[in-house]
């Protein structure tokens, strides 16, 4: 990691902005998409142009150590997890809007917090379990179950959150150990070698140049988030950039008012502010506690 002066902090925050702002396209493009390609074939493409992207940004200084793993069995559940996860948040697309669903991936410190409390045994004091508390109580809102505003696709978003949760958790394990640029790869070849018989099994083709053009977008926008991200915490801790994450929502609200008309109501936005305030607690917590290193 690079020195901690100001420049670089500023770099690190305006790759991670960059970062957001390609997932809120990847995502508004998906929502677009699914609604006339099926979600599978979506997916499917959405990783095959993630993986050349990868291949032609990072083959040529790393060579052939880029698809080198240290940990195979680790690295493909980590790529099924993460096409399981792109599949239930493109078709919860489908139905949901961009607002709710990203929302809903949020919550995923919470959950983040809740699964190490349980299985790493990891200890949190009580203002610490109240922020969580408040945090699924944000989920509810945005959620409303027994209510005719509530529609089932959430919980599809609501399993992609777990399941991202779970992510993140694999992947600070296998930080340690595989380049950024190698772990990236590994999960968007697995993602798209699983997904390549259902793609070609529901494969229709796009009926437009638009299509075609917003399919290799999407693929090159989730390529160059992750790149983006990876290069963010070269010039600044996940201290500095953690907070800017959250700025993706703002984004995923505006994709969803320019390009589908919709607005969210008032229980989504309250829900929302509850899920964030929530998050971001836990991130100023867990940084007081153990403070990150200098960057």
């Amino acid at each position: 990691m690079l020195g901690h002066s100001p420049q670089h902090r500023r770099l690190g925050i305006g790759l991670v902005t960059l970062t957001t702002l390609c997932f809120a396209f990847l995502d508004t493009a998906a929502k677009w998409l699914v609604l006339s390609l099926p979600v599978l074939q979506v997916v499917w493409l959405r990783f095959l142009t993630h993986s050349l992207f990868s291949v032609l940004v990072f083959a040529p200084s790393m060579g052939w150590s880029l698809v080198q793993w240290n940990h195979p069995r680790l690295q493909l559940v980590r790529g099924l997890m993460l096409a399981t996860m792109t599949g239930l948040n493109f078709w919860a697309l489908q139905y949901l809007q961009l607002a709710e669903t990203g929302a809903m991936q949020f919550s995923v410190p919470i959950l983040i917090a809740v699964l190490s409390a349980w299985w790493l045994g990891e200890k949190l004091d009580a203002r610490c379990w109240l922020a969580i508390a408040a945090g699924f109580v944000g989920v509810l809102i945005i959620i409303r179950p027994g209510t005719q505003a509530f529609h089932p696709a959430i919980l599809l978003s609501a399993g992609n959150a777990v399941l991202y949760a779970l992510f993140n958790m694999l992947t600070r394990k296998l930080a340690s150990s595989e380049h950024p640029a190698t772990m990236q790869l590994a999960s968007a070849l697995v993602a798209t070698t699983v997904l390549t018989p259902f793609a070609l099994w529901t494969w229709r083709a796009p009926e437009s140049g638009w299509q075609w053009l917003v399919l290799a977008l999407a693929g090159l926008s989730g390529g160059a988030g992750h790149y983006f991200a990876a290069q963010a915490h070269r010039f600044a801790s996940a201290a500095v950039l953690g907070p800017f994450l959250y700025q993706q929502i703002l984004y995923m609200t505006l994709g969803g008012w320019l390009v589908f008309g919709q607005i969210p109501d008032q229980a989504v936005l309250l829900g929302a502010a509850v899920v964030v305030a929530s998050g971001l607690y836990l991130l100023w917590r867990e940084f007081q506690v153990t403070p990150p290193t200098a960057t």
